[in-house]
């Protein structure tokens, strides 16, 4: 378990990460987008709505909503599926791979002043 001092430690880094990705003039996303997007960035395809849901433990409905709004924004795309037609999978884009490596900067920058 962490000490006090630690946690604060750990809060202050994601608050700072947090106040500099609020201030800069791009997406303002959502825990639950924010989700979506490291779970198709970070593991191996394919993606689903409902792979997307079971891992998450949330409704269908919630992810559409959510890959609607990352869909606007173009930091996701659905895509029908080659082998099955009748499915549809969830991919990544240019814009969203900057911003999520932007998003990896604030975060490495804040560690660095508050967990070192």
């Amino acid at each position: 378990m962490q000490d006090k001092a630690s946690l604060q430690s750990a809060l202050r880094m994601w608050e700072e990460a947090l106040g500099e990705l609020v201030r800069r003039d791009g997406p303002d996303l959502s825990a639950r987008q924010m989700a979506i997007m490291l779970i198709v960035y970070l593991q191996e395809p394919p993606h689903t709505v409902r792979g997307l849901a079971a891992q998450l433990k949330i409704s269908k409905p919630a992810v559409v909503r959510a890959l609607d709004t990352l869909g606007r924004m173009d930091l996701l795309k659905r895509k029908p599926d080659e082998q099955d037609k009748r499915s549809v999978n969830v991919v990544r884009t240019v814009k969203g791979s900057v911003y999520l490596s932007e998003f990896s900067d604030v975060v490495n920058e804040a560690a660095k002043r508050h967990l070192a």
